[in-house]
Parts: structure tokens; sequence; C-alpha cells
């Protein structure tokens, strides 16, 4: 079965790796340092997709120089690194579905609001990238989530039309990202419950992990 003209298009942190806990773990502890105490799920609710220089700016002030933001950044990342740098591995079924797509033709790409240091610690480490069309990360686009931005780049580089893309997320803001890209979408409730997304008319499938899903049933 040859698949050449549709793609995967997978957000990567609570997607691919269930790892938010740890972000926003690290954003929390980043704030509170300085005198910031936020409440974890609104927090969550409120940033997921979003790149770190626009969650800076929202909570510290938008005077912030883009030096001051990416130092800032760096700050933030090098916590989240070592809290989840022993805890790193795929979610359960990514790994076979991956195979599968790829034996069958289905371009693949990663669409994420994280900046090249966390890719690099997410898909390097794991020895992924080898596996995708195309990465699309914070440094490639200058919207985070919900702007389409990050999934149309990943479209355009894998030569895939948009409505010829499903999008794996696991955030309210990056459905909503793909809905406005138009792009179905599958979430994964690795951080938030079932009816965090039951207003989206572009989900096509809420699973637990990707051990139930097939290119068959996802593109039939």
């Amino acid at each position: 079965m040859t698949m050449s003209r549709q793609a995967f298009v997978f957000d990567m942190d609570g997607t691919i790796v269930d790892n938010m806990a740890f972000h926003t773990d690290s954003w929390l502890a980043f704030f509170a340092r300085r005198g910031q105490v936020l409440d974890a799920d609104e927090f969550f609710r409120a940033t997921a997709g979003r790149q770190g220089s626009e969650i800076m700016r929202a909570y510290l002030g938008e005077q912030l120089s883009d030096e001051e933001v990416g130092l800032l950044n760096h700050e933030k990342e090098s916590v989240y690194r070592e809290l989840y740098a022993p805890h790193r591995r795929t979610v359960a079924g990514f790994d076979a579905l991956i195979a599968r797509a790829e034996a069958e033709g289905v371009k693949l790409a990663v669409a994420t609001a994280a900046p090249p240091a966390n890719i690099a610690f997410t898909l390097d480490g794991l020895d992924l990238r080898k596996h995708f069309d195309a990465v699309v990360g914070a440094a490639d686009v200058a919207r985070g989530k919900p702007h389409p931005d990050v999934f149309l780049k990943a479209a355009e580089r894998c030569g895939v039309l948009p409505e010829h893309c499903i999008v794996f997320e696991d955030a309210p803001l990056g459905v909503e990202a793909a809905r406005r890209a138009g792009m179905r979408c599958v979430v994964l409730t690795t951080t938030l419950p079932p009816s965090a997304f039951t207003d989206f008319d572009n989900v096509i499938a809420i699973v637990r992990d990707f051990s139930e899903l097939t290119t068959e049933l996802l593109f039939g």
C-alpha cells in the first residue's frame, strides 16, 4: 500500500514523549525563583504549545529584550532537561506506528514549539531524527500555537497538502492550530482528559497511546 501524498505530523512534547509534567514542573520552579507561585493545571492549559519566548513575556513582561528572553529560556530549559533525562522514552506504540508508516510511504514530520536544544535532547537522545522527513520547531516560525504556522511549514517541507496530514497532539492549543491549518487531529490523553477536546470538530480519535492505531484506520 502506498500513501505518498499523506503525512503524519507529530507534536513532540506530551505526544512522542510523555514529558509535559516535567515541563510544567520546570516552569513552576523557574517562576517560583522569581516570586511567582502558579497553579500547574491552569498554567499548562494557558501555555501548552506556545513558544518559550511568548511565555516569558506573558509572565515576566513584554519589555524583555530578545537577549534577555534567550538567557531566561536557557535557564528554564536546563532545569527541564535535568528533571526529565532519567525518564526519556517514547509513548507506547509510537515506534511501531512510525515503522509501519515508513514502510507504507507515509511522510513523517515533527512540528513542535520546542527550541533546537530540546528537539535535539529528545529526537537525538532517542535516535529518532532519522525517521522524519521534516522537523519544524520554535526557531523556524515566528508564532507558536494556536497559530497554524508550525504545522503548515511541516506539510510544506514534506510536500503534502494540509488536508492530507494527520496531526498528533496532546494540548487544546495544538489541536486548534491543526484546525486552523486544515488538518485532522488525533489526541493523546497523556496530559489532559478527553473532555478537554470535545469542542473540536477536527479531532478524529482520542486515545491513551499509539498502540491501537494503524495507518489503515487513520487514513481509511
